[in-house]
């Protein structure tokens, strides 16, 4: 399937195939970072809002 795409590639194509790659390489590295997340950082983001002093910040400067 794929060979047929690149073995008739004009200009314009190869615009849209090498966007085509970016789209999909961005999803998977957001994927793999939300993966590796630790829960320490994910709680301090998902209590962040409701915080008013920067006091009470667990250590979860290193991702």
């Amino acid at each position: 399937m794929f060979k047929q795409f690149t073995e008739n590639i004009n200009g314009h194509q190869a615009y849209l195939l090498f966007s085509l790659g970016i789209f999909f390489l961005f999803f998977i590295v957001v994927t793999i970072m939300l993966i590796r997340m630790r829960k320490p950082h994910i709680k301090h983001m998902q209590d962040l809002p409701l915080t008013d002093n920067l006091t009470d910040i667990p250590e979860c400067t290193q991702l």
